[in-house]
């Protein structure tokens, strides 16, 4: 999923993916002790409807659900590229869907009930992996963009200045005047903000 956006201008949203009103509202409610936001969603259908993936943040997912099931929720957003991190939890659990859950992406699984302390602790971890995952693709894409913006002559003279040479070895080598050398450089310096 491209950013093309600051991800630090939004705050992380925890999505609650559950059939079960109860188990939503228990889990939002915990989560809001500890400071954390959270939004509600009775059915995967509805979060692939409604949801702003813009926010960082991370998913807590019921394995069986009226409709399509957590699992088949994990292979949709892994098809779509959403890179938010799943916490499946499930009253129904088995080590084989968990372990193929985990083989998917999925962060964790925990078998209902979860000790509220446990899920603000993974939850807290999950938000703050995601928030510094999508700004690490947000300063790579925001220097890949900065690369294209220079010319193709800037770039070749960049290069010859990572091997060290001097603005009039680079000159000589490339047949121009070492005063074009140096406005190609400082041009290029100035659009990498170097």
């Amino acid at each position: 999923m491209p950013i093309s956006v600051n991800p630090d201008l939004y705050r992380p949203i925890v999505r609650i993916v559950d059939d079960e009103e109860t188990v939503r509202n228990s889990e939002a409610f915990t989560l809001r002790v500890a400071g954390l936001e959270s939004v509600c969603y009775a059915s995967a259908e509805e979060f692939l409807q409604k949801d702003n993936l813009k926010h960082p943040g991370c998913i807590i997912l019921d394995v069986r659900m009226t409709g399509m099931s957590g699992p088949d929720l994990q292979k949709e957003i892994n098809r779509r590229e959403i890179d938010l991190p799943i916490i499946f939890l499930s009253a129904h659990g088995n080590i084989g869907l968990a372990v193929d859950t985990l083989k998917r992406g999925a962060k964790d699984f925990f078998e209902k009930p979860l000790a509220p302390e446990i899920l603000r602790e993974t939850v807290t971890r999950l938000v703050e992996e995601n928030l510094a995952s999508r700004r690490e693709r947000f300063q790579i894409q925001r220097k890949r963009e900065q690369y294209e913006s220079l010319t193709n002559r800037e770039r070749v003279i960049l290069k010859l200045v990572a091997q060290n040479l001097s603005n009039k070895a680079i000159a000589d080598q490339l047949g121009i005047q070492e005063h074009t050398v140096k406005i190609h450089r400082g041009s290029a310096c100035r659009k990498l903000n170097i």
